[in-house]
């Protein structure tokens, strides 16, 4: 699971933020919407991100995704941000594996895409859960500094390894045993990173699963017909006939899998069965591509990354989404979704303070802070305080008001 993301100088924030993921356990309220790893280390199992349009929601998800892709030896797309005059963009996670606590970071220089800084860490907590790093290796390109204390055949290396790429893909790991460790503690915290955006979701996933006609297939037909109380059933027939122009199509004519495979998708209402990708609204079509992430992120474990996760759905699908990843039935997954609808913004019944998020931007910076860095002396919120309104206040940050009506206003006048 993972305990936090921080990023500087990348894409929309100019300076350094963020989302720390640890429960503040002096707070004993939703209990269930807590994990716990190990002793003192306590892990939130979702948090939600509000913020006005164009301030950093989207692009703090795609700053997550540069890590992933980083980690899994892919094509990079890490940009620097564009009013900052330096090229080096800061990351970096901690997170849990096995039961251990692990930080890791690293600077790219955006120009000559380059790794000029690399550090990995283990996390110690004392009995009062204050964190210590035991370093396992740093790699220092700028302050020429290389230490690696487990291994010095390694730290003798570093040095004169390429900055092409993070460590784990520079270096032969067979010749070093800590390397060998690193690599698997990072590519399957990398694996364990899912990240969709509603407004483009595959339904690729959900159809591979529905193939297996297994109990996984079960949770997700039952995912998708409990969430359009309409449908009676949903499937895939693998043998379903289609016709194009009047006429029975060929399939070795139709050379694109993907959409053969959608017209087969078969939505039964009242009995009745039709193509669900010519009958069902797209709110349907939505939930029935993300039915397979949610389920399976619960099931192994993963932590789930939704852009936009209201989009075309009804507040009480999202609100269903988000319950099932807070209840005690989820022990190991996590859910990070950015949101707009402000009747999820609920302290009562869903949410402890440090889930909820908010970005705003002036001048000077995009910023990225929780509802728990609010105090009450300064805006005399409780657990029982009616945050939605405090929100379409401003209270939280900047809201803005749009004056569109305006427009019109001038027009009629320049016409007169």
């Amino acid at each position: 699971m993972i305990t936090s993301f921080k990023f500087n100088n990348c894409f929309a924030f100019n300076n350094m933020v963020e989302m720390n993921l640890r429960a503040d356990m002096r707070t004993t309220k939703f209990a269930s919407n807590v994990t716990k790893i190990k002793e003192k280390l306590n892990v939130l199992k979702s948090a939600v991100i509000y913020g006005p349009n164009n301030t950093g929601k989207t692009t703090f998800i795609k700053a997550i995704k540069a890590i992933k892709m980083t980690l899994e030896n892919k094509d990079i797309r890490l940009e620097k941000n564009i009013f900052n005059e330096s090229n080096i963009c800061e990351a970096g996670m901690s997170f849990a594996h096995e039961n251990k606590e692990y930080s890791y970071e690293f600077m790219y220089e955006c120009k000559e895409h380059l790794y000029l800084y690399e550090k990995m860490c283990e996390i110690l907590r004392d009995q009062h859960g204050n964190a210590t790093e035991q370093l396992i290796y740093v790699k220092d390109t700028i302050n020429n500094h290389y230490e690696c204390p487990e291994d010095k055949e390694l730290e003798k290396f570093l040095n004169l390894t390429s900055n092409n790429n993070i460590l784990i893909y520079t270096v032969q790991i067979e010749k070093f045993a800590i390397l060998q460790r690193v690599k698997k503690i990072l590519t399957d915290i990398a694996n364990s990173l899912v990240i969709i955006d509603m407004n483009r979701i595959p339904i690729d996933k959900t159809i591979e699963l529905l193939k297996e006609k297994d109990k996984t297939t079960e949770k997700v037909v039952s995912f998708i017909k409990n969430a359009d109380i309409y449908l009676d059933d949903f499937r895939y027939e693998e043998n379903l006939r289609f016709e194009i122009d009047g006429k029975e199509a060929d399939e070795n004519v139709l050379k694109n899998q993907s959409i053969m495979d959608q017209i087969r998708l078969v939505s039964v209402y009242k009995g009745m069965a039709v193509p669900s990708i010519i009958f069902d609204s797209i709110g349907t079509k939505k939930i029935a591509a993300l039915a397979s992430y949610v389920i399976t992120a619960i099931e192994d474990g993963k932590t789930l990354i939704i852009d936009e996760l209201d989009s075309s759905l009804h507040f009480k699908i999202t609100r269903a989404i988000l319950n099932m990843f807070n209840s005690e039935i989820n022990k190991n997954a996590q859910l990070i979704a950015t949101l707009h609808d402000i009747s999820l913004l609920d302290c009562k019944k869903m949410f402890r303070k440090e889930q909820i998020w908010f970005t705003d931007k002036d001048s000077d910076r995009t910023d990225m802070y929780s509802l728990k860095e609010f105090s009450y002396a300064e805006t005399r919120i409780r657990d029982s305080t009616d945050i939605i309104e405090k929100y379409t206040k401003g209270v939280f940050g900047a809201i803005p008001e749009p004056d569109l009506i305006s427009t019109l206003i001038e027009e009629v006048v320049d016409e007169g």
